[in-house]
């Protein structure tokens, strides 16, 4: 095919495509658009119908029980049917003989408001609701029924209210007869037609046009119902959609043709110019011909193979001062703990220095798997099987060229056949790979290879084995480069400047792992293994206001190894250390993955149970105290084991408070009534009491001091609240947490002793500061992030 035949097929596809795709897309939209308009309009009406029987069946629910009550059920009929209230009330006996019915009331049966969704199959004449009436003692004297007539006109006012045509079917079994309609006569029988063949409630379309819904009979709207809308779409869309596309067809056949002519003569001295140049011909020109496009993209051509040698020979320069940059840039990236940032950088970096035209940097992860953290100009490299990439970058140390440079820690570069490329590795022609470990790892003489296909495997001078410290060739990542741009193969000065990149690559994933672990160990208890303390605070305010914000509970669990100072004082400390040890191995092992459980200081410990009630506190309690209580703990240098018993204090929010704080100081008043019971057991918290309240005199009018200037609030002496010191009215600007006393404060000094060195032990932890969002199961693990609002 002729570059003119090119020319206009692309123009015609770029053109008529975006064309016939958007007059489908138009046609296709209008036609969803209307149909979910007429759905909501629809879904609109039927909420609109329920409304209207559901309060017409209390309206009538209401005039029955009025005649239930009377002593003369005659007279009270007559008023309710008088007022409309009620088209007709009956009155039976036990029995079910009529004593009484309403002049002119319409003919029985009357469909009940309160029938089954399945209703009996027939006209409805009239809509009912039936009440039972008794004696003052109860004994049954039959029952009232009050009755709305159904006629052409209730059926006019449903169609007003909800602004659809409604038709009410002869029964609600089949669609096949009606009773009463509002639709025209050239739309009903395809109305019926459409509401015939939906199922349920289901929105279907009839023949003409109309978006049709039945509805009931149902609990609350006996009333078999179709209701209908018109279509909105436009008429004659489609054949004004297809003569444009017919029209933008014609248009853009003549200007590919006319586009393609004149582009061609140009375009081909462009391209034998293109070839020289390839083949490294420097000095190739193209005649400027015209001042359009393609002049300026003839002259830009001269122009560029005229500056294309000084570009060479200034690169060359260039890279060396480059790598003169690479130690300032080291820095910069060793200050940064964002791993994929600095790993982004550096291949960035080592792309531009090296001119490759693609790259990655993998990391060995967990089963000795390379993983790519960042990669760029992959695409369209990826083997048949896996054309977007889709899997990653994912391959096996000792397999394929990286896999083969992270095994032996040897830097490889070289070229390979399209057929010869490594199975899970990106397609190329020439690549270059270098390891990297960590800045401690110790080194041997060795040197990069090089592969050809077909020859030997040969050893680049100057290169480093990373070693182990069990002497095996290893490598925590690897930095590969794929296809040179405008050389056939890697050259020793890319592999220098490579090295330089991977170095800092290695300084950085050694400062972000060791900032992580610095992390992890601040919030870790060193010998249980728990959480602290201080994560105890930032985990129960975030947890806190979790369950405030789904509505949910949380329970708090204080608990409190039994005399554990015996332990100590009897085996000593190193025997305490094993306890509470073996506790916090045996409190993971019956809590879910989702609780949180603390190590608060010395022999106590805190739970936190999300989405858990009292009820479900109390079995986790009780687990615990059998899994501590029947297996005792064995100690190293010790005859026997030693059995101990723990204490639990449990506190759920809100019931026993509305902060974290608040909940757990009621798990720490359980906890010490559960001591005072006689230990190894667990209690719950008692309800709090009511906050109290002041009521807060407001004036009238603002009055400003005659000196203008403004005035603190009087000192006034308020009620001492639960758990906490005296406020005044001065301090209602002063954080709550820095007007509360000791968490554990007892409320007057005058009613109990004052507290202990076990009992500010005991302090809960301020839960007023924020801090960063974290959790995680009882381990140390990665902190998960709290989403906010």
């Amino acid at each position: 095919m002729t570059l003119r035949g090119r020319l206009t097929a692309a123009f015609l596809v770029v053109v008529l495509g975006p064309v016939v795709l958007g007059a489908f897309f138009v046609a296709s939209t209008v036609a969803a658009v209307d149909r979910s308009r007429s759905t909501e309009r629809l879904a609109v009406a039927a909420s609109t119908v329920r409304t209207s029987v559901d309060a017409l069946c209390q309206q009538l629910r209401a005039a029955a029980d009025t005649v239930a009550l009377t002593g003369d059920p005659a007279i009270a009929a007559g008023q309710l049917v008088g007022r409309g209230l009620a088209a007709a009330v009956q009155v039976t006996d036990v029995n079910g003989r009529v004593t009484y019915a309403s002049p002119g009331a319409p003919p029985t049966p009357w469909r009940d408001c309160s029938e089954p969704a399945a209703a009996p199959s027939g006209p409805v004449r009239a809509l009912a609701a039936r009440v039972d009436r008794r004696d003052p003692a109860g004994a049954l004297l039959g029952t009232v029924a009050a009755a709305h007539l159904v006629d052409p006109a209730f059926v006019a006012r449903l169609a007003a209210v909800t602004g659809v045509a409604v038709t009410l079917l002869d029964g609600g079994a089949s669609a096949a007869r009606f009773t009463h309609t509002t639709e025209s006569q050239q739309e009903r029988d395809a109305v019926l037609a459409a509401a015939g063949s939906a199922s349920g409630e289901r929105v279907t379309e009839s023949t003409r046009g109309r978006y049709v819904r039945r509805i009931g009979p149902s609990a609350g709207q006996p009333l078999p119902l179709v209701l209908s809308v018109p279509s909105e779409r436009p008429p004659g869309l489609h054949v004004t959609l297809a003569g444009v596309v017919v029209l933008a067809g014609l248009l853009a056949v003549f200007t590919a043709w006319r586009l393609a002519r004149v582009t061609t003569r140009p375009l081909v001295e462009l391209a034998g110019a293109v070839d020289r140049v390839a083949h490294g011909d420097l000095t190739a020109r193209v005649p400027v011909r015209s001042r359009d496009e393609l002049g300026r993209l003839a002259a830009a051509f001269n122009r560029m193979t005229r500056e294309t040698g000084s570009y060479v020979a200034a690169l060359t320069s260039s890279r060396d001062q480059l790598r003169g940059h690479l130690a300032v840039l080291g820095d910069t990236l060793a200050s940064t703990h964002d791993l994929q940032r600095i790993l982004r950088v550096i291949l960035h970096s080592a792309i531009a220095a090296t001119g490759a035209r693609a790259g990655a940097v993998l990391l060995v992860e967990a089963g000795g798997v390379l993983v790519a953290q960042c990669s760029e100009g992959l695409d369209g490299r990826w083997p048949a099987g896996d054309p977007d990439g889709s899997q990653g970058l994912r391959v096996p140390v000792g397999v394929g060229v990286v896999g083969a440079v992270a095994a032996t820690g040897e830097p490889q570069r070289g070229r390979l056949e399209p057929t010869e490329a490594p199975t899970g590795e990106p397609r190329c022609r020439t690549y270059v790979a270098v390891p990297f470990s960590t800045p401690g790892g110790a080194t041997t003489p060795g040197g990069p290879t090089t592969t050809t296909p077909g020859g030997p495997t040969t050893t680049v001078p100057g290169g480093e084995r990373c070693l182990d410290e069990a002497g095996a060739a290893a490598a925590l990542g690897v930095l590969a480069l794929y296809d040179r741009v405008g050389a056939d193969e890697f050259d020793d000065d890319d592999l220098d400047t490579l090295r330089t990149f991977a170095g800092h690559a290695a300084v950085a994933v050694e400062n972000v792992r060791v900032h992580e672990e610095a992390q992890r160990l601040s919030l870790t208890d060193p010998l249980t293994g728990l959480w602290n303390y201080r994560y105890l605070r930032e985990s129960i305010r975030r947890e806190v206001e979790r369950a405030s914000r789904f509505g949910r509970m949380l329970s708090v669990l204080a608990l409190d190894l039994d005399r554990f100072k015996d332990v100590n004082d009897t085996y000593g400390h190193a025997a305490g250390d094993t306890v509470l040890a073996e506790f916090a191995r045996r409190v993971r092992g019956e809590i879910r993955e989702v609780d949180l459980a603390f190590r608060q200081g010395g022999e106590e410990f805190v739970l936190l149970l999300p989405e858990t009630d009292a009820r479900g506190a109390a079995i986790v309690a009780e687990r615990l105290g059998a899994a501590v209580r029947e297996t005792p703990i064995a100690v190293e240098a010790y005859a026997g084991p030693i059995v101990v018993t723990v204490s639990v204090g449990i506190a759920v929010y809100p019931d026993h408070g509305s902060t974290g704080r608040e909940v757990l100081e009621a798990a720490d008043d359980a906890l010490y009534a559960a001591k005072a019971a006689g230990r190894d057991t667990y209690r719950v918290a008692e309800a709090r009491p009511d906050v109290p309240t002041w009521e807060i005199p407001v004036p009238a009018g603002a009055v400003s001091p005659p000196d203008g200037l403004p005035r603190a609030g009087r000192q006034v002496q308020v009620p001492r609240e639960p758990g906490g010191h005296a406020r005044s009215e001065s301090t209602a600007g002063v954080p709550e947490s820095n007007r509360s006393g000791p968490a554990h404060a007892r409320p007057d000094p005058a009613d109990e002793p004052a507290a202990t060195a076990a009992d500010a032990a005991r302090a809960g932890p301020d839960v007023g500061r924020p801090g960063p969002g974290g959790g995680a199961s009882s381990g140390p693990h990665p902190p998960r992030q709290s989403r906010g609002r």
